[in-house]
């Protein structure tokens, strides 16, 4: 039997790549989980028993904030026991390629991005807030391009979420990449003939910088169309300021309702540059057309004439421009709801899992 193990970098909410971990475990159920940071309620199933190490311990005692740990975590990955394992299957965000160090097996790392925060100063300027957090930002960035660095020739595959994640690998790291999409829980996300379109357009997701619904906002305005925004966050305070009459906020929902509103919307609206982009799948298996900012994951999950449209990526006024063109005179009759399902439909779980078995069998057959 194959002996696989499995790298994160901390559990202490659960995301997008905390679901991918969730899979690579459906996958390879023997296989043993390691990540430096284990936080109460932080692990779900089918992940079962994770390796964790102090700084479980020293994140509870900053009142369950990983920021400050953040510098510690490379020389824990570097020091993980995976001598015994066949192969070693990363998950990456910023660190976690660092586990490549502690071991000489075949390592094959899952990319969410590398740190965009680290490589991108525009990027890390939007979500650092403030001269103080820019500052830390930029010296936490510097451990991680050196980490990323450091680790990227003991690299034996490195497979990327979208193919403008797979850019950066090979624009940062130097490295080529291939891409398989993460996996939607589409099944969950189902159309309902008996609900029609209204006419609204919805903006869902995290209230944070980089999603850009400020975008959205000053679109809606500029069309005269309504706009729904679903999500709750930092950013919250700051998009109310600008928004007009014709934008209501809903905060955090469940997703009983979010499905609801998928279901009724016009279209959902892409306005941020993402890595690849779990929202916008969600509603296409609801049978949403999606209108999208046409950079980033978007190029991986919109098909446009199928399930949206894409505006030109530019200036934001420019996207504001185009995007409020499309939005006067989007028509989502014109698009097939099945047909639009069926696409999302593509990004299922057993998509992702059959893809990244392939992937690490190949590697140990040495193709």
């Amino acid at each position: 039997m194959t002996r696989v193990a499995l790298v994160h970098e901390r559990f202490t909410e659960f995301g997008g790549s905390e679901a991918v971990v969730g899979e690579f475990v459906e996958t390879w159920p023997d296989a043993q989980v390691f990540a430096p940071i284990v936080a109460p309620g932080g692990v779900r199933a089918p992940v079962g028993a994770v390796h964790d190490s102090w700084l479980s311990r020293a994140h509870s005692l900053t009142g369950g904030r990983h920021a400050p740990l953040l510098p510690l975590v490379p020389r824990v990955l570097r020091r993980l026991p995976l001598r015994d394992h066949d192969v070693v299957v990363i998950s990456h965000h910023a660190f976690a390629t660092q586990a490549a160090l502690a071991t000489a097996a075949p390592v094959v790392a899952y990319v969410h991005s590398p740190a965009r925060w680290a490589w991108d100063r525009e990027f890390r300027a939007q979500e650092a807030g403030g001269r103080a957090g820019q500052l830390a930002l930029a010296a936490l960035g510097t451990l991680a391009r050196r980490g990323e660095l450091r680790a990227a020739p003991r690299l034996t595959h490195v497979v990327a979420n979208s193919h403008a994640v797979a850019q950066r690998v090979t624009d940062w790291w130097g490295l080529p990449a291939s891409v398989v999409n993460p996996p939607v829980q589409v099944a969950r996300f189902t159309p309902d003939p008996a609900v029609a379109r209204e006419d609204f357009y919805l903006c869902a997701g995290r209230l944070v910088p980089y999603k850009r619904a400020d975008l959205a906002i000053r679109a809606a305005q500029r069309a005269g169309v309504r706009l729904v925004v679903l999500g709750d966050g930092r950013f919250r305070a700051q998009l109310e300021a600008i928004a007009g009459p014709e934008t209501t906020f809903l905060g955090a929902t469940s997703a009983e309702q979010l499905q609801d509103m998928y279901r009724r919307c016009r279209a959902l609206l892409m306005p941020g540059i993402e890595d690849f982009g779990i929202v916008p799948v969600e509603a296409m298996a609801c049978g949403a057309p999606v209108l999208a900012v046409g950079s980033g994951g978007a190029l991986d999950t919109v098909r446009p004439g199928v399930s949206g449209e894409y505006v030109p990526a530019g200036a934001d006024d420019e996207v504001v421009a185009a995007l409020a063109e499309l939005m006067g005179e989007f028509d989502s009759a014109a698009y097939d709801p099945a047909k639009i399902r069926d696409h999302a439909l593509t990004f299922a779980p057993e998509v992702f899992r059959a893809r990244m078995r392939g992937v690490v069998d190949d590697v140990l057959a040495g193709r």
